[in-house]
């Protein structure tokens, strides 16, 4: 058991709101509304669809931990959390989420539109109850359906930028979607003991290094090939298309490494690469729209 340091009941909120996660949230969101328009959107309406989203992600996380607090006791990585650490109850956690996901929703309606409330209001269920809930610890592909849920914000930015749902920023969750398995099963991987004390049916646990680590692989290569459609579709042009493909290659290295001779230390490295490379991805769609 590690050392426990108390810290500022503040930033125990912060922590259930997993504000890193919500930032790559918001990042690509954000993108969403740049690549929704020809010029730059109305600032306003970017605030507050941010707030909103920001708010509904939050939201979640935190009933994330309350839903998990058990498993996350037995976790050397989360143990140290404020439910398994009791410095804060199931009660104010749940009021805390509850005040984010009202506020988000009210926020959304009022001050961006409807259908991103909804879509909005979707995703902050479908993560914080049917992934949380049910798939973590239904399947070992938890992770790959659950990630529906999580690849929404460029969507959501998109839509409160315009009211529709356009099959460009259907494109972008797509990359999302695909981009989460390999990210995920990287942690993962490195993280298996801790998957076996809590008792959920992680890839690595149920079915082993090997097949975890195949995986990795092939959903890296489909990921690289979904990198392409943007450029296909016409929605970016050849900067990105450039990017994209090198950024793949420099992510399907990680994962082909990774299957010839895995190590923690490598399969750390993979993880915190597929951060940068979904940031830079995203950075290079934006650069392209404007350039």
């Amino acid at each position: 058991m590690s050392t426990f340091t108390p810290v500022p009941r503040w930033k125990n909120y912060l922590t259930l709101c997993k504000p890193n996660v919500v930032a790559e949230m918001l990042f690509t969101a954000i993108v969403g509304m740049l690549l929704a328009l020809p010029t730059l959107p109305p600032i306003d309406l970017m605030f507050y669809g941010l707030v909103g989203i920001g708010f509904a992600s939050a939201s979640a996380a935190a009933i994330n931990h309350f839903i998990d607090r058990h498993a996350d006791g037995k976790m050397r990585r989360t143990e140290n959390r404020p439910l398994p650490q009791g410095t804060l109850s199931s009660a104010n956690v749940l009021i805390f989420a509850t005040i984010l996901g009202v506020s988000a929703m009210i926020l959304l309606i009022t001050k961006v539109n409807m259908i991103t409330a909804i879509l909005t209001f979707l995703s902050l269920f479908g993560y914080a109850f049917i992934y949380t809930c049910y798939l973590k610890r239904a399947t070992p592909q938890n992770i790959v359906i659950g990630g529906l849920f999580g690849s929404t914000p460029p969507l959501l930015g998109w839509c409160a930028m315009t009211g529709e749902v356009h099959p460009y920023a259907l494109l972008l969750a797509l990359i999302i979607f695909v981009w989460t398995p390999p990210h995920f099963w990287a942690l993962a991987l490195y993280r298996r003991e801790d998957y076996e004390k809590s008792g959920l049916p992680m890839l690595p646990v149920t079915h082993g290094e090997k097949f975890t680590l195949l995986h990795i692989v092939l959903y890296t290569l489909i990921l690289l090939a979904a990198t392409l459609l943007p450029y296909i579709y016409r929605m970016s042009g050849v900067l990105y298309l450039v990017s994209a493909l090198i950024l793949g290659a420099m992510f399907m290295a990680y994962a082909v490494a990774l299957y010839r001779k895995y190590s923690d230390e490598l399969a750390k490295k993979t993880f915190r690469f597929s951060i940068i490379y979904l940031s830079l991805l995203f950075a290079a769609l934006l650069i392209d729209h404007y350039v």
